[in-house]
């Protein structure tokens, strides 16, 4: 009797083993999704967000906001927005008043497989490297 409970209670936690593993592997948002991750749909939700709430507050006020603050209730920004610590990302954000231009850059506090850099300015495309910082010479987010 012994050995048949130390042999089910082996396979038992071979089975949570398979069933936590399984559950690691991202599972898209929506058909194309270009993340890797929670951590990388987080962030670049968050771009999207930001990008959107740049566009609204330039028709509205015809400039660009030159602080996250500016853009709390502009489209789907929320005041919550503001803070740049976004868990596995820190938000940088580079207004360049004098010629009504933005740069946003999404950097990841570990940067691997499943935590890539993201870039964009004004012109709203989402680039992207695993190697480094992303910038505006990065490639281009393709959806997947």
């Amino acid at each position: 009797m012994k050995i048949r409970r130390v042999g089910s209670a082996a396979i038992a936690v071979v089975l949570v083993a398979i069933m936590a593993s399984a559950q690691a592997v991202y599972q898209p948002k929506f058909k194309g999704d270009p993340a890797r991750s929670d951590s990388e749909a987080a962030a670049l939700g968050y771009m999207r967000t930001f990008l959107r709430a740049q566009r609204v507050y330039k028709k509205k006020y015809s400039h660009y906001a030159t602080s996250l603050l500016d853009l709390a209730k502009t489209g789907s920004f929320t005041r919550r927005m503001v803070v740049t610590e976004r868990g596995d990302y820190t938000v940088k954000f580079r207004p360049h008043k004098e010629k009504d231009t933005f740069e946003i850059t999404m950097v990841p506090k570990q940067l691997d497989s499943t935590h890539r850099s993201f870039f964009s300015d004004e012109q709203g495309k989402i680039r992207v490297d695993d190697q480094k910082e992303a910038d505006e010479s990065s490639s281009v987010l393709k959806a997947d």
